[in-house]
Formats: structure tokens, sequence, C-alpha cells
């Protein structure tokens, strides 16, 4: 099997003839960029700057050399505009913990007195900044700048501003970049507009001058105290989302075999953080229409993040038509392996868990990481219905060692 199949028979609940590897394929599956950097050089591959090709998260390109040696079956498919409304081209130096890395052009930032760094909407610094990155850190926080709400004035448009429908030029150059993946990976496609409630997105980061909710706080406390504008601005989302779909496999059809759909995490790391009933009233139904349509039209898989204790939502998740669960919190409450596998192992994919990445990974010894990927493939490959990667993105203060001893570990069941 070459990747694509090995990713496609383990989606379709079915064991593959090695276990499936997913590093890079989503935002939210990636690795950071320092740690591309070093794994480049400890494998002795072409010693050169690395793409930092999701600046929110600083995550790094994985070209096809280093898929090759860490065995992983997957490529990306991003649109080109970042986080912050710039696009992914005309790379320039920069230099982050002291690894060489290429930036795009937008990528304008200034430093602090505190030696903290602000990064700007659309790279322009005559507004406010939308980011910034701590003294020391490895990712960049977002920077609030809700306005004073008018109850009276709110008005759902504002929080789709940034939610467009792709343009000819947007999907030829999705074809362009498609043309250059090569056939053998399974391409993940994160190239929707269906957050549905992604905090991630909610501070309108790419935003010159964001109106509507874009508090974080203020956010979570609306899907209570202003419902139905929420579901407005939901109703917004899908529309959009179904319509820019449809314009996708209009351009490149199945050639995409997952897409991302939702990074709406309801999970804290002891339970939930949305009730189950909420979930059905204001997120659901709007799941649903999506996954119905990319399975009515498409052969296309459908991708959830969702963090946290989250052990008792899954079975809504499963019945709003998800294909694929990440990032598989092993280390939250109730989300142990064996318990995930026996109860939903048959009915959805779990993509991640292979490696709790909030202590052991980066604190633990090497063998520690070596015992804890063995134990979690062990319960989560048999029978299919996995795809090995860490619980979410592998930060860039992890030891070089730890993530060799990973690898080196998922190459036993390769």
């Amino acid at each position: 099997m070459n990747g694509k199949q090995r990713i496609k028979t383990a989606l379709s609940l079915k064991q593959p003839d090695r276990l499936p590897v997913d590093f890079g394929g989503t935002a939210t599956s990636g690795i950071h960029v320092c740690n591309i950097y070093n794994l480049r050089q400890y494998y002795g591959l072409e010693s050169k700057p690395v793409k930092v090709i999701e600046p929110f998260q600083m995550l790094g390109e994985v070209e096809d050399d280093l898929r090759e040696v860490l065995g992983i079956d997957t490529a990306n498919l991003f649109w080109r505009n970042t986080f912050f409304g710039f696009k992914n081209e005309k790379w320039k130096e920069w230099e982050f913990h002291g690894v060489p890395v290429l930036v795009p052009d937008g990528f304008n930032t200034d430093m602090n007195q505190d030696g903290s760094i602000f990064q700007y909407p659309k790279g322009d610094k005559h507004y406010p900044p939308s980011g910034k990155l701590p003294k020391g850190g490895y990712f960049i926080d977002a920077i609030g700048r809700q306005r004073p709400i008018d109850e009276k004035a709110l008005d759902p448009k504002d929080n789709l501003e940034e939610y467009k429908l792709h343009s000819s030029a947007d999907l030829k150059t999705l074809k362009k970049d498609l043309e250059g993946i090569n056939k053998e990976y399974a391409v993940l496609g994160q190239i929707g507009s269906s957050s549905f409630g992604d905090i991630a997105l909610v501070p309108g980061m790419s935003l010159l001058d964001p109106k509507g909710i874009r508090d974080e706080a203020e956010w979570y406390m609306s899907t209570l105290a202003r419902k139905e504008y929420v579901r407005s601005v939901y109703e917004g989302q899908c529309e959009i989302a179904l319509e820019n779909y449809k314009r996708i496999f209009d351009a490149v059809g199945n050639q995409i075999d997952v897409v991302f759909v939702s990074g709406t995490d309801f999970g804290m790391q002891t339970g939930l953080m949305s009730s189950i009933e909420a979930y059905r009233d204001l997120y659901k139904p709007f799941h649903i229409r999506v996954n119905d349509w990319i399975h009515k039209n498409t052969e296309w898989k459908t991708f959830i993040h969702c963090c946290g204790a989250i052990f008792d939502l899954i079975p809504e998740l499963i019945k709003a038509g998800f294909d694929i669960l990440n990032p598989v919190q092993i280390s939250a409450k109730g989300m142990e392996p064996s318990k995930l596998k026996k109860e939903y192992g048959r009915s959805i994919t779990f993509w991640g868990g292979g490696v709790d990445t909030q202590k052991i990974l980066p604190f633990g010894t090497p063998q520690e990481v070596k015992e804890d990927v063995r134990r979690n493939i062990e319960v989560f490959f048999k029978d299919g219905g996995f795809v090995f990667n860490a619980v979410h993105n592998v930060m860039g203060n992890v030891p070089i060692k730890n993530l060799v001893s990973m690898f080196e570990t998922v190459q036993e069941f390769r």
C-alpha cells in the first residue's frame, strides 16, 4: 500500500498493511518549525531554512524527504491565506529560537521593550497588532480587539466578515498547489469556512478592524446569552461553507481525501465545557448539513478537531456524520485509549492519541516516550480506525531525543 491507500483503508475501519501516520497534514496535527529543523539536522537531510506555513502556531512545512524518513502518509492542502490574513508566499528569511526559517512576506513584526513581538493583521502596521509572541515563546497569542458592545447595533454580518466565497483565482491556486503533491500521499484539505465557534478564529486576527463579538470569553457567554445572534452567524457560515465545498469539488473532485470541517473545542481537562443539549441545539444541525452534503456528493471523509474530555459527546459527533476525531486527548479525564477503542472504535477513526504531548513527549525520558507510544498504538491500531499522530501539534520545546524515540517506536509498526 502507498500512503493514500493506507489512510483510506484505516478510514474504512479496516486494518491496513502497517500503521498509518500523519504529521503536518492539518493545522492541528503539525510539527513546530524548530522541531522540523532539528529533525532534518538529525537525519542528515539538506540543511536549509524551514518554511513557517502556519504562523499563528509557528508550524513548519514537512517536505517529501522528511516524510519519507519519518514514514508519513499524508500531505496538506491549505489555503494560502494565514490566520493573520497575509498569504503564504514571497518567502523571506527570519530567525526563531536560533533556527533559520522562512516566513511569508506579510509576516511583519515589531519587537517590544519586554522582548515580545507584535504581529499585524494582513501584515499592515497601520493597524493595531492582532497577535503577540511572548518573549521566549514558541507560538503567537491572539490580541483581543473587542469594541464596546452595543446590543442594539449587533449585526451577525460583522462576525461573518472574514468568511468569503472562493474566487476562480483562489480555486486556480488550489489546483496548482494540489498538482504539486505526490499522488501517493493522502491529501488533507483545510480549505472550508465551517468553523462554527472555533475559538482560534473568533478574534478575527486577519481583519484590520474586527467588528461584532470578538472577545473569546464574550463569545462563549454569547452562546447562552445571545444564542439567536450566534445561530445567525452559524447560518451564514454554513451557507458560505456549503457553496465553497461545491466550488472546491467542481474544481478538484475527489483528489482530496479528507476535509477539515470543524476545529471547535467542546471539552476541558476534566469534562465538557458545553452541555450535550447545547451541542444538539446550536452546533449539531450545522455539522449535519455540512457532513451530509460532503457524503452525498463526494468521497471525502470529514474531520473534526475537538480537544478535552469529550467521551460523552463522541456519540453526538458520530451521529452528526463525522468520520474522524482529532486530537484524541488521552490525557483528559475519561479519555483512556482502551475505553475509547472499545466504545467507539467501530464508528469513528481516531486521528491522534499516539503520545501524550502535555507531559510525556516534552518532559518525559526517551524510554517513557517509547512506552507511551507503544502502549497507545497497541490499543488503537487493532482492527483499523486509527491514524497515528500526537495529541495536537508537537510544540517547539520537545527535546530531539524524545522526538526520535517517538518516530523510532512508530517504525516498529511500519
